[in-house]
């Protein structure tokens, strides 16, 4: 589907990029910011600020999404996902369920697909569009479910400390001490090393979550949270390499110093936090 994999990948501004430790401490300082931004919203902040915020990085991400495909050649509808990827995030909080608004947003986008015309392209844009609906604000809106479960802003800050401190584990070890590749053809900057340091920090994290600020999860489910989060954190960021390598480009935008767009920092809690949900509603073990 995209023309951009018509031609090799290349990165022009390859021989500019600035050192590792520059963007480490980029990335570290921009963290620092932002962490206690996000802690003070979640646990001092009223709801509507929480939802607010979702909406609001659901609505970036669906842009810088369709974005990258409208730069590689790729036509989307991208004002009308804009609207209806933040219809449908904010649609996990209201009183209208989340299935009625999600089939209305798809309805609407084949409506919009056949107006557009009779080319041999008239599917793509609604294909792309309904992608970037799916990956970035279906699965952001279940961080309100994860808000709403009983201790619900422990689950929040559980999720955010633990992907953040792997992400932040793995770019670290990934780049100073990093030698076997862990998936060259997706993403050739990332190692087995870094791998297994997220890996490691994600257990480490919810094991001092456990300790510091939630202290009726059980040791085995820290244990287990962090696994699942390790792992399943590098798959959502593998991801969206994945579809950023095939669209031969590097970051999604260049919202936040060091981390590139909103896409590039929720990557890993786009996926993190419908599987943290389902942990916690149906497979978690609680001491008493």
């Amino acid at each position: 589907m995209s023309r951009a994999q018509d031609a090799p990948f290349t990165r022009p501004a390859e021989a500019a990029r600035p050192s590792r430790g520059a963007a480490l401490g980029r990335r570290l300082l921009s963290t620092v910011v932002l962490l206690p931004l996000f802690v003070w919203m979640v646990v001092a902040g009223p709801r509507w600020l929480f939802g607010s915020i979702m909406v609001l990085a659901g609505a970036l991400g669906q842009w810088e999404f369709t974005g990258m495909f409208e730069r590689a050649g790729i036509s989307s509808f991208r004002w009308l996902g804009l609207l209806g990827g933040s219809l449908v995030t904010a649609s996990f909080a209201l009183p209208l369920s989340e299935q009625v608004t999600l089939t209305a947003v798809v309805l609407t986008l084949l409506v919009a697909g056949l107006l557009r015309g009779k080319t041999g392209r008239t599917w793509e844009p609604v294909a792309v569009t309904l992608l970037g609906i799916g990956y970035v604000n279906w699965l952001l809106g279940y961080a309100f479910w994860l808000y709403d479960l009983p201790d619900g802003v422990k689950w929040v800050l559980l999720l955010v400390s633990v992907t953040w401190l792997g992400e932040t584990a793995a770019y670290a070890i990934g780049s100073t001490l990093g030698r076997h590749k862990l998936a060259p053809v997706v993403s050739p900057r990332k190692t087995v090393e870094g791998a297994l340091a997220q890996l490691i920090a994600s257990v480490l994290g919810a094991l001092g979550a456990r300790a510091w600020f939630f202290p009726s999860l059980s040791m085995e489910s820290a244990i287990a949270v962090g696994l699942l989060l390790g792992v399943v954190g590098q798959i959502g960021d593998l991801v969206e390499s994945a579809i950023k390598r095939g669209l031969n480009t590097k970051d999604a935008g260049s919202l936040i110093p060091g981390h590139g767009g909103m896409l590039d920092r929720v990557d890993s809690l786009l996926v993190n936090t419908p599987v943290l949900f389902y942990y916690a509603t149906y497979a978690r073990t609680l001491g008493t």
